[in-house]
């Protein structure tokens, strides 16, 4: 049995399907009944409703499993506790496998959240466990939240300049070599770099919205304290607002970008490109 922490997200969800379509046996950890029930109706075979700021829910979610793709909750300030406890407890059940869902450019300090991911990271290396570590750029599935903006007024609207470069990633892609990576062998004691794109600009994602949509997509930049207020009042926590704020003003400086190399051999195909992506995502009803 394979265990999934964090599996109520777009993330673990992913992850899930990929491994349903291979045959696997999956128990998901999530924070309520309501996410349970949702995840055994897709089809895990167990869910355990549990606090990951508690050691003693890694515990009873790990029980009887094999191994562990480990997904935190999204910018947790108690991100290198929480996988710290995730890590006692696979040692403790003796864990096969421990794959741990990390971030393109984890060193990067200026972005705290990614730094964190990277202290978690040296714990596992310190732990004696098999681990594998992947490492997504930003999910192409982020577009999405802006797609009322992009198809009824022809913006893309961002909080950095059209010139950003950042790679992507289409999430159906992460969660396919996640299953990869925990049935096949070959892929303990690896990092690796989970990208699908080059670098865009955003001016040139917009092009691909425009042609793939055949329809003008411009991109319109949003001021940072215009973007706050609006996350603000749709009730987005304070701790979230910094990091995110944090991370827009390192895109904005130095992009983000990877290589796809990695993700061409997990697949053993190309990875989904944006134009992909988007010929999927938005004319799917």
């Amino acid at each position: 049995m394979i265990l999934i922490t964090g599996a109520a997200g777009k993330t673990g969800q992913a992850v899930l399907n990929a491994l349903l379509e291979r045959g696997e046996t999956v128990r998901v950890l999530v924070r309520s009944q309501e996410q349970a029930e949702i995840l055994i109706k897709l089809g895990a075979a167990d869910a355990i409703i549990g606090d990951m700021t508690k050691s003693g829910s890694f515990e009873e979610a790990m029980k009887g499993t094999e191994a562990v793709y480990h997904i935190c909750p999204n910018m947790h300030p108690g991100e290198v506790e929480i996988g710290r406890m995730a890590i006692n407890a696979a040692q403790k059940f003796g864990l096969e496998h421990f794959v741990y869902h990390s971030v393109l450019h984890p060193q990067t300090e200026k972005m705290l959240h990614h730094w964190r991911k990277l202290q978690v990271e040296e714990l596992l290396f310190e732990s004696g466990l098999r681990y594998t570590i992947l490492q997504p750029a930003p999910y192409m599935q982020n577009i999405l939240a802006g797609k009322k903006s992009i198809l009824d007024e022809g913006y893309y609207r961002i909080p950095y300049p059209a010139d950003t470069k950042l790679s992507m990633v289409d999430l159906v892609d992460l969660g396919r070599a996640a299953a990869v990576v925990l049935t096949e062998p070959g892929h303990k004691e690896a990092v690796y770099e989970i990208v699908g794109s080059k670098g865009l600009t955003q001016g040139e994602v917009a092009a691909v919205l425009s042609r793939v949509l055949e329809q003008p997509v411009k991109v319109k930049e949003i001021e940072l304290e215009i973007w706050r207020s609006d996350v603000e009042e749709i009730g987005m926590g304070q701790y979230e607002i910094e990091m995110l704020i944090r991370m827009f003003e390192y895109y904005a400086s130095y992009g983000l970008c990877g290589n796809n190399f990695v993700l061409r051999q997990i697949l053993e195909r190309d990875p989904h490109s944006l134009t992909d992506f988007v010929a999927r995502e938005f004319f799917r009803h």
